[in-house]
């Protein structure tokens, strides 16, 4: 089914909606309030948790995708250093890490204001950007904390975009 199909109301709630994106991909979810869904999104790497909230006050679709990780506490500064790196090459979007709780945490706000209203590819364009990116900047990441490489190595290893053609 593609997402252009007419099965997807443009006036849907936008929890409503990532819920609709949810059964059609076939990814595990939990609606945790009528303003935020939890999913379960499986990428090449490992599954990604991802959690997408409403808020009314700044008409913002906060999604959050988080992995664990808990890099060697003497590892830190170099962990730090590649997450900067990584967010040098994203646009859209930030990585961060929550030590206390040891995820790798990337973040994106869908602005709404004004009563616009998202579309499914807008949102299924945040949810699958969201993945990209982890799964694109994960090796770099592993690679700096566990098999103790240079940042700038690391990113050089990790996945890159390609352009062209072959």
């Amino acid at each position: 089914m593609s997402l252009n199909e007419p099965s997807f109301s443009d006036d849907l709630h936008p929890i409503d909606l990532v819920e609709t994106l949810a059964v059609t991909h076939d990814w595990a979810f939990d609606r945790v309030t009528d303003d935020q869904i939890a999913m379960a999104v499986v990428g090449q790497w490992r599954t990604y948790s991802i959690t997408l909230a409403w808020s009314d006050y700044d008409e913002t679709l906060r999604l959050i995708c988080t992995f664990e990780m808990e890099p060697p506490a003497e590892r830190l500064g170099q962990v730090y250093e590649v997450l900067n790196r990584a967010n040098d090459e994203c646009w859209a979007g930030a990585f961060t890490y929550w030590q206390d709780q040891h995820l790798m945490v990337y973040r994106y706000g869908l602005i709404l204001d004004g009563g616009q209203i998202a579309s499914s590819e807008q949102v299924d364009r945040m949810i699958n950007g969201a993945v990209a990116a982890a799964e694109r900047f994960y090796p770099a990441f592993q690679l700096v904390a566990w098999a103790e490489r240079d940042p700038k190595d690391a990113m050089d290893i990790a996945i890159r975009e390609a352009y062209g053609r072959a």
